[in-house]
């Protein structure tokens, strides 16, 4: 009778650990003891683990949100922060983007800068020359148009391509007689689309790098203008768009900042001199680019692959969105680049952008601490 009330009166507190320790302890042939509070076993041979894997605990931070209905070991839903993988509670940190963007180069800052003081060719990118104003490698008269537009066009045909821009040389030839010399003014379209979506290079402006000339041994009076932009200036571009003017040289060297009217509004008698183009480089090197996978990623902010793949979608566009915004110009606020890529290499519409732009603010609100950053509209 006492052995029996002994049974009894530890029922409440024995009988629910002895059975937790069943469920969870009992690997190995052995039972260890179950810990509530650690949520962890105690074995009796070191040697040989006991332990199954344990309950699902409910809680905050990287403990579940709610356990998962089909298996009591595994979560079923997480806290804000926090991504479901494979039953677990991680958190949430964007895989690499290489898939999506390649972003990665090995080109470091002091080898980058030896490359493009030597004007290496392998840093060179290929962009197709247009202009109805002048001819590369052909005499033209600087003063007969107040500006003249000059336009570079990388390969846009090569879809799974972007390209990066780290510098720019021209090639100009001036006749010795010349009262001239070129001021260039640089335009960006990132990523394609029409003129009015490209952004003005600020040279010579901030901290932004300026002109450099380099006078060359040719029998005419011809210097290299570059400007290096390096990893830290780098930028996206698919065009170009040069603008040259012409500005008057002063005896001691420095440039006056008075641009000339077309020729029939000067003296026809005032001989300001020719000047040539003779070749135009580009310089800097080509990404992988998959809009297929990226569009892959946007279908799952409305049709998820499985529970927790929709948060993962959202967190490796995010990581895209701050990579491509963090080469955007110079500025006291970023522009938005990441819109253009999604406009005019995805192809999306105005519509699909905002509404995309909506998932990923509901996302970040939801998130612990979360803070945002805004930008700048570079694309409609």
């Amino acid at each position: 009778m006492n052995q029996l009330s002994g049974i009894l009166d530890r029922s409440h507190s024995y009988w629910p650990g002895h059975i937790q320790s069943l469920l969870y302890c009992s690997e190995n042939n052995q039972i260890g003891t179950f810990s509530e509070e650690l949520h962890s076993c105690s074995c009796r041979y070191e040697h040989s683990p006991c332990q199954l894997p344990p309950p699902c605990s409910v809680g905050e931070g990287s403990a579940c949100a709610a356990c998962a209905s089909d298996n009591h070991t595994r979560c079923g839903s997480c806290n804000p922060g926090f991504a479901l993988t494979q039953g677990a509670c991680r958190p949430m940190v964007a895989d690499s983007t290489e898939n999506y963007l390649g972003f990665e180069t090995d080109l470091q800052d002091l080898e980058l800068g030896y490359l493009l003081q030597r004007a290496d060719r392998r840093l060179e990118v290929h962009a197709i020359f247009i202009s109805n104003d002048m001819r590369l490698n052909s005499w033209f008269d600087p003063s007969w148009r107040k500006r003249m537009l000059l336009t570079l066009k990388s390969n846009k045909y090569k879809t799974n391509m972007v390209h990066m821009l780290l510098g720019i040389s021209l090639q100009v030839c001036l006749t010795k007689n010349s009262t001239l010399e070129p001021a260039l003014t640089l335009y960006i379209n990132p990523f394609g689309g029409s003129h009015s979506e490209s952004w003005y290079i600020p040279v010579n402006e901030n901290g932004f790098p300026d002109w450099k000339a380099t006078k060359l041994d040719l029998p005419f009076e011809c210097y290299n203008w570059t400007l290096t932009l390096g990893n830290k200036w780098k930028t996206f571009f698919e065009t170009i768009h040069i603008y040259l003017r012409s500005r008057i040289k002063t005896q001691d060297g420095a440039n006056d900042s008075v641009y000339y009217e077309p020729a029939e509004m000067t003296d026809p008698a005032q001989s300001l001199g020719y000047m040539k183009i003779n070749s135009i480089q580009v310089f800097g090197y080509s990404m992988h680019f998959d809009p297929e996978a990226i569009r892959d990623l946007i279908l799952q902010l409305d049709y998820p692959y499985t529970q927790g793949s929709q948060d993962t979608a959202i967190l490796q566009l995010l990581e895209i969105r701050d990579r491509v915004n963090r080469l955007s110009p110079p500025g006291q606020q970023k522009m938005d680049l990441f819109a253009c890529l999604l406009r005019h290499r995805l192809k999306l519409t105005p519509s699909e952008v905002i509404r995309i732009f909506a998932s990923l603010q509901a996302f970040i609100a939801r998130l612990p601490n979360s803070v945002d950053y805004e930008t700048t509209k570079l694309c409609s």
